[in-house]
């Protein structure tokens, strides 16, 4: 029965997160799933994109910086059935330490009925997977560093797998302008235990290069992204899908086109800042679209949007992802700098 639940959960997540060619070969595929509304509405991946933002340090360790000192951060997503997603990050500032945030990312894919062989009901059993990470950065000037270190853990019915990983990445801030460089390692790792009587499997790691740019006079800050840069061809065609026929009724073999095979490791991002207090966001992934789209229609799928709005001390931020043409999956991010409140205290 373990077994059964666990490639059920495989199946979910690898849906989420759009990995057809892969499926079944990497572990943790939830650490790829986007941790906030912001990351979310600006297509799930972005490694410039952070600003004051703390949830952004999972996108990339090195967008970790001192207007995030103080904050903390709740964020929740429910998806398919009893799913959720929770996610929680603290940032904090020490003058001999340095600079620090730790976050836990959690999972949950609700309860499951138990049976035998003969179909006898035993009693119910859970799934979740969860990650602890701590992250560190450095600034240099124009230059910030930065690494994360993160347990993940994956629990069937009591049955855990284990894996220890990194992220390292590096970000470039234009002194003058609005625009920044970023440069992210995700998910380096190793699966120190595997599930009883279960293969060793790799981590979900991936490299990501992106840019942002706001001009001086529009309020406007435009993201590029590329993705799984270890690899061009990420095309997947599937082999039962039905094929198109000719004139004649013979059917034409489907070909991997270049353009789309460029267009796959590309995420676009918008942000449009319309007040320092409030902010429209929209996104385009085009990896998820040809992935998650039905044979007939892809409707919204790839497509993202999302706001934020702040009020004094407190900031909502709201993102909706179409991961399929059914509809659309919604997060919530409530975030306060604690900073705030000491102040007001202390005067």
């Amino acid at each position: 029965m373990k077994k059964a639940a666990f490639i059920l959960c495989s199946l979910v997540s690898l849906s989420l997160t759009a990995q057809a060619q892969v499926g079944g070969q990497r572990g943790f595929p939830f650490l790829e799933l986007p941790a906030s509304a912001k990351q979310a509405a600006l297509g799930g991946v972005n490694v410039t994109a952070g600003a004051h933002d703390v949830n952004m340090v999972t996108a990339n360790p090195a967008l970790l910086n001192q207007e995030m000192d103080g904050q903390v951060s709740l964020s929740y997503v429910g998806y398919l059935a009893d799913i959720k997603q929770s996610h929680a990050v603290y940032a904090f500032n020490s003058e001999k330490l340095g600079r620090w945030a730790a976050s836990i990312n959690y999972l949950h894919y609700g309860d499951f009925v138990q049976r035998d062989p003969t179909g006898l009901e035993l009693g119910t059993f859970n799934v979740n997977d969860y990650a602890l990470a701590l992250t560190h950065s450095r600034e240099m000037e124009a230059f910030t560093i930065g690494a994360t270190a993160k347990v993940a853990v994956s629990s069937i019915a009591g049955d855990q797998a284990v894996g220890i990983l990194a992220d390292a990445g590096a970000v470039f801030r234009h002194p003058e302008q609005d625009f920044t460089v970023g440069l992210a390692f995700k998910n380096v790792g190793y699966q120190i235990k595997p599930f009883d009587s279960g293969e060793r499997q790799q981590m979900p790691w991936d490299a990501q290069l992106g840019v942002s740019y706001k001009p001086e006079h529009m309020p406007v800050r435009l993201s590029l992204t590329a993705h799984r840069l270890y690899q061009f061809d990420i095309v997947y065609l599937d082999p039962n899908a039905p094929g198109k026929l000719d004139a004649n009724g013979n059917e034409i073999e489907e070909e991997k086109k270049l353009g789309d095979k460029i267009a796959r490791h590309f995420v676009v991002g918008a942000e449009f800042v319309l007040s320092k207090n409030f902010q429209l966001r929209a996104g385009y992934n085009h990896l998820r679209r040809k992935e998650l789209r039905l044979d007939t229609k892809a409707g919204g799928a790839g497509f993202s949007v999302g706001a934020m709005v702040r009020v004094r001390n407190f900031e909502l931020n709201y993102g909706s992802a179409f991961f399929h043409p059914s509809g659309a999956t919604h997060y919530i991010t409530l975030a306060t700098n604690t900073g705030a409140f000491l102040r007001k205290k202390n005067s």
